[in-house]
């Protein structure tokens, strides 16, 4: 029997044959990440009492509210890292719609700041992330030194796979 510390955890077997497995079981480790966060912050809205807000909207409107300063579509987009302005777009709206944002139009521009139900509703979700994740983390084992350094991990490989796409997109 193989020795259960080696056995490659991965999404896709013709991806991970050769050199550069380890790459494979980062983006399984990546797509489930990805999911169970998506999944988390729409339960944890959910418990905030907004279940009609998607992933993507949940994240526009924490950007919003970051800083407590006023952005545009690019500044939301480019923080981001979404190139399909569309569906950021249409989180605004939705947003909007809500009452969650405000916006202001200035020439071509238009600027949206967090409301104040918006700004409630982002603290009533920082107050459950508190109770259900963040109490459970030190528990778990898992300190805020290890979670710093994963983040800076994570964002350099983010950038080089913004590298490899632009490379890809030359060939």
């Amino acid at each position: 029997m193989k020795n259960p510390e080696r056995r490659r955890i991965v999404s896709s077997r013709h991806l991970a044959e050769g050199e550069g497995w380890e790459a494979s079981e980062f983006e399984y480790g990546l797509i489930i990440a990805y999911n169970a966060f998506s999944r988390w912050m729409q339960r944890c809205m959910a418990a905030a009492e907004m279940p009609e807000l998607s992933a993507l909207e949940i994240l526009v409107l924490h950007n919003v509210n970051h800083r407590d300063r006023e952005k545009r579509l690019t500044d939301i987009s480019f923080l981001l890292n979404i190139e399909d302005t569309h569906t950021i777009n249409y989180a605004l709206r939705k947003l909007l719609k809500l009452e969650l944002l405000n916006s202001e139009k200035r020439g071509k521009e238009v600027f949206y700041r967090v409301s104040d139900k918006g700004r409630d509703l982002c603290q009533l979700y920082r107050q459950i992330r508190e109770q259900c994740l963040l109490d459970a983390l030190p528990r778990a084992g898992i300190s805020g030194e290890e979670l710093s350094e994963l983040a800076t991990n994570l964002r350099t490989m983010s950038g080089h796979y913004d590298q490899a796409s632009r490379a890809a997109s030359s060939l």
